[in-house]
């Protein structure tokens, strides 16, 4: 009995003992208790009165209706001829449950965003008052004021409001430095979702640097704080109470997986957007892609790093500094260039005028640049098309010479090289990334005028090596790598 009871309390004294212990004494750091507190109430009371709660209601014209349908089954009741006259047998059916639909519909949705300055400017996301006709904010308390967008980025997915004949001293929040916050650090998200006015949710940073596809300049803080339909463009908070983040995106299909786009970003916007509704950005004139390190190896690099030029525009500052395809950029205007992505978020930041320094490896030398940034201009999309063919390899492309009609068809202005017309499944090239409608010019830097040039370089490469292809695709330019199988690669 006595030793039953002496085990019973060691494990009390071992139970009470952990229940003592907090993260700063697992982690061995007093400085990190200081900053996790016991609780968020104060920043939220803090925060609250400067978030806003955004509805926004917009006309949609309906792109089908019963006019689609009288145009499948017959002109049917209304002006115009009908084959069956006036015993038309759909002239009821259209005017009992079609003939009170209107041509267009008002189309209501929330939103969230907080304020910025006493005047009333409100800082949300683009998607949330993208074609809006009216703008409501509300505030705590209830009190709901009209607002009109004063300027949106949509590459940024970042939009200014205004409240119109807003009260004075109206409270705002400050941006922070999202550089600053480390993954780990405790965040707030304050905003609408699900229409529930004012929610506050807490948690973590869990990543940086985020790529989701959102946009060209992707850079998401990643936080596990809820964030739900509602919460966009509502803020993400430090334990400071300063704006770190503006609640962007949510994984559809995961738990506790929310995106914020960093303050860090929206500091170049804001002011752009205040003075002049939209957004000017700085361009050199390249299109890049990752280096992989199939491509690494390929260019004889230790690591992959940096952004490998896959074109150069024509009459563009780096064409005129003297920027070459297959240049690596490393570094621009001191900054380390590490990944791919990282190289249009900082030319894009750079003010057209500037005078910008590049440096780049170029077979396995470094040159430095010097070039003059110039305005951003919106692109024009390209499209993509594929066709048939019969010429097989074991690479897993089915190829076919370019000639004037088959470039016709899929809209390219080239007249030499082959276009790729099938992609095996589970074959090298569908690893590779190869596509339909593929346009080969090059494999290891030697051009491919014609389908006899494409058969001689394959038959050269050694196997097991990796062979670098360059190809255009949709009005736009990349390398593709491709591990040569131990097969034989010549073309039948």
């Amino acid at each position: 009995m006595f030793k039953r009871n002496l085990i019973i309390s060691l494990m009390a004294c071992a139970l009470l003992a952990l229940g003592a212990m907090t993260p700063s004494h697992l982690a061995g750091s007093p400085a990190q208790a200081a900053l996790a507190p016991e609780t968020f109430a104060d920043l939220a009371q803090k925060a609250s009165p400067a978030v806003v709660n955004i509805s926004t209601e917009k006309t949609v014209k309906r792109s089908q209706g019963p006019g689609r349908m009288r145009e499948f089954f017959g002109p049917g009741p209304g002006p115009g001829p009908s084959p069956f006259g006036q015993d038309d047998p759909f002239r009821e059916f259209f005017e009992k449950f079609f003939g009170d639909i209107p041509k267009s519909f008002k189309s209501r949705s929330l939103g969230s965003g907080f304020i910025i300055d006493a005047a009333g400017l409100i800082i949300t996301n683009n998607h949330v008052v993208e074609g809006s006709d009216k703008i409501k904010v509300k505030l705590v308390g209830g009190k709901e004021y009209e607002a009109t967008i004063k300027g949106r980025d949509p590459k940024t997915d970042l939009a200014l409001i205004q409240i119109t004949n807003p009260p004075k001293d109206l409270p705002f929040l400050v941006l922070g430095d999202s550089e600053a916050i480390r993954v780990g650090d405790w965040v707030l998200a304050v905003g609408n979702p699900f229409g529930l006015s004012h929610t506050v949710t807490q948690g973590i940073i869990s990543a940086k640097g985020r790529v989701i596809g959102a946009g060209p300049y992707d850079n998401f803080l990643q936080t596990d704080a809820s964030i739900n339909p509602g919460n966009s463009g509502g803020p993400l908070l430090n334990l400071k109470g300063e704006v770190v983040g503006i609640n962007t995106a949510i994984l559809a299909t995961g738990q506790g997986i929310g995106f914020a786009t960093p303050s860090n970003m929206a500091k170049p916007v804001i002011p752009q957007l205040r003075e002049k509704g939209k957004v000017t950005r700085g361009m050199i004139g390249v299109q890049v892609q990752n280096v992989t390190p199939e491509l690494a190896k390929s260019f004889g690099m230790a690591e992959p790093k940096g952004a490998l030029v896959a074109e150069v525009n024509p009459g563009t500052p780096a064409e005129k500094a003297g920027i070459h395809r297959e240049d690596i950029i490393i570094e621009f205007n001191g900054h380390p260039i590490h990944e791919m992505n990282e190289l249009p978020r900082l030319v894009a930041e750079t003010a057209p005028g500037t005078q910008a320094t590049v440096k780049v490896l170029r077979q396995g030398k470094e040159k430095t640049f010097q070039m003059k940034i110039t305005e951003l201009k919106d692109e024009r999309p390209a499209k993509a098309a594929g066709e048939g063919g019969e010429d097989h390899s074991p690479l897993g492309l089915t190829v076919k010479e370019l000639d004037q009609n088959l470039a016709q068809r899929l809209r390219l202005k080239e007249t030499k090289g082959v276009v790729v017309i099938q992609v095996e499944s589970g074959s090298p090239a569908a690893d590779a990334g190869f596509r339909s409608g593929d346009l080969i010019e090059e494999i290891n830097g030697q051009v491919v005028g014609s389908f006899k040039d494409y058969q001689k370089i394959l038959s050269q490469l050694k196997k097991g090596t990796v062979a670098r292809f360059y190809v255009k695709r949709a009005g736009r330019k990349q390398y593709l790598t491709v591990e040569i199988p131990q097969g034989e690669v010549k073309e039948k």
